[in-house]
């Protein structure tokens, strides 16, 4: 099942899409809903992130061949760090290329994770309870400010639009053995599987309910692949203009222009 977030006659609501069409939902998505009317077709919409999170949490490294591209050595545990909330953007939206950080922005394909209900101290095990669906992401991040201005993350990754998410959560599928892509201009950039993750979805939502609670739609960002621009050895990052692409089997393509902060 596919969960939309539209816009439609100035009414923002949630969705269930089957094929091109939408179909409202009866009930609580954090709690039981099923199928119910069809509203709307997909092309008299505006697609919309497909939750508000009240947390977004990320991991670093979780791609063996990324920490190895990064000359990093594969981590022991998750590294963690969060992206504000401001960050969110949808699918069709811009990516803002900030005045302060303009000149070194990055794209990073990532799946994302939606938690259903409040999650603490769960067992790996019983994770899939925990799973509203998983959705594509771009995890963009300012490299000047992350490597060398900041010497952290959070800036870095928390610039307005750094987030795109969408266009649907999709609440069937194996997150183990997915492809993962990001196209550039119509160049893959990055093209990898779920399988080359280092930490497993089960287990990253285990550990950080042992760290922190998770609220009901806490997005959780699982990683990205190896081809990220500053890796290469001549560098490649977004720039005014630019459309980036995020794909991942299973649950759709995630489009977004890049424009210049005005």
């Amino acid at each position: 099942m596919k969960i939309i977030k539209y816009k439609k006659n100035k009414e923002i609501k949630h969705g269930i899409l089957k094929e091109n069409d939408i179909y409202s939902i009866e009930g609580d998505i954090f709690k039981d809903f099923e199928l119910g009317e069809k509203t709307a077709k997909l092309k008299e919409v505006e697609l919309k992130a497909p939750i508000d999170p009240p947390n977004i949490i990320a991991i670093g490294l979780n791609y063996r061949k990324h920490a190895e591209e990064s000359g990093l050595r594969i981590p022991d545990k998750p590294i963690i760090f969060l992206k504000a909330t401001n960050s969110l953007t949808g699918t069709g939206s811009e990516i803002i290329l900030p005045k302060l950080a303009a000149d070194e922005v990055d794209y990073e394909a990532e799946l994302a994770v939606v938690i259903s209900k409040e999650a603490k101290n769960i067992e790996a095990v019983n994770s899939e309870d925990y799973i509203l669906g998983y959705s594509c992401a771009n995890d963009v991040s300012a490299r000047d400010c992350q490597i060398r201005k900041d010497k952290q993350w959070a800036r870095a990754k928390s610039f307005d639009t750094f987030c795109p998410l969408g266009p649907v959560i999709e609440t069937e599928l194996d997150p183990d053995k997915c492809s993962i892509k990001s196209i550039l201009n119509g160049k893959v950039m990055q093209d990898s599987n779920t399988s080359d993750m280092i930490f497993s979805v089960e287990w990253l939502i285990s550990y950080l309910s042992h760290n922190m609670t998770l609220k009901p739609g806490t997005v959780i960002l699982t990683g990205t692949p190896e081809g990220v621009g500053f890796a290469r050895k001549a560098p490649i990052y977004l720039k005014d203009g630019d459309e980036i692409e995020i794909q991942i089997e299973g649950i759709g393509s995630l489009k977004n222009k890049v424009i210049k902060e005005k």
